[in-house]
């Protein structure tokens, strides 16, 4: 090989290492979105070659204000909007949808018993979602440390297996809110069914949302997620003035 032959031969390999380098580095970001009430609320996902950084979702504030405040309850609970997560969310950390739900009257128990959205966070996709009926009543082995999966009785509808709700599935709380009887501003639910970890829920409400306050959630360890499946460990929900809407940032994801 002569001289020049090994310039370019040189300069070739250097070009080409400081593209995969480059790769390495590029930060990518990927949105969807769905409309509901005259509105949008879309995902977004960022990562940064093949490592996920951030999952996020922004809450319209015309959203919050924007529902009625008292509506016919519906069995089972319909969302108001589901949105796709983007698909290298999807790829990278097993998750598929965010579901919004109002509770216009809140629910049990009591600390829940006021206007809240429930922002659900799927790894299972919407035909199991959809096949969920509560018939299933088996809970997972173990849940994290500080949660409980209660038992509810409702004198019409009967018992609520580890407060299971159709199309949703079991909610494990957090103990100290059981036997709460202030009215909550946030909090994190664990959600199962089959025995299995099918979702995360951040539950904010309506109040807090309104009042445009900042928050911060953890969420423990969850033991049992799918192979593939990938968890964050911290929730920090901004509200952006600018855009009139809350951005909620997820980081810190667990290794799969």
């Amino acid at each position: 090989m002569g001289p020049k032959h090994l310039v370019a031969a040189l300069a070739l390999t250097l070009g080409l290492g400081t593209v995969a380098v480059a790769s390495r580095d590029v930060t990518t970001t990927s949105t969807e979105c769905a409309a509901t009430l005259d509105t949008e609320v879309c995902t977004w996902f960022v990562e940064r070659g093949g490592t996920p950084l951030e999952l996020g979702a922004d809450i319209p504030l015309a959203l919050i204000e924007g529902v009625a405040a008292d509506v016919e309850m519906v069995w089972p609970p319909q969302p108001l909007a589901i949105v796709m997560l983007p698909a290298e969310a999807r790829r990278l950390l097993g998750l598929d949808h965010m579901a919004i739900n109002w509770e216009a009257h809140g629910h049990p128990p009591e600390a829940f018993l006021t206007q809240h959205f429930d922002f659900h966070f799927f790894n299972v996709g919407l035909d199991r979602v959809s096949a969920i009926d509560c018939s299933d009543s088996s809970k997972p082995g173990r849940i994290p440390a500080g949660y409980t999966l209660p038992d509810f009785i409702d004198p019409e509808m009967g018992v609520f297996i580890g407060l299971c709700v159709p199309q949703m599935g079991m909610h494990a709380i957090p103990e100290h809110q059981v036997h709460q009887t202030d009215a909550f501003d946030a909090s994190m639910i664990l959600g199962y069914y089959g025995g299995e970890p099918i979702f995360f829920e951040p539950m904010v409400s309506r109040d807090m949302l309104l009042r445009k306050a900042d928050f911060e959630l953890r969420l423990p360890q969850v033991e049992g997620l799918p192979t593939g499946v990938r968890y964050p460990t911290t929730l920090r929900a901004r509200y952006d003035g600018a855009t009139a809407a809350y951005r909620m940032v997820f980081t810190g994801f667990t290794a799969d």
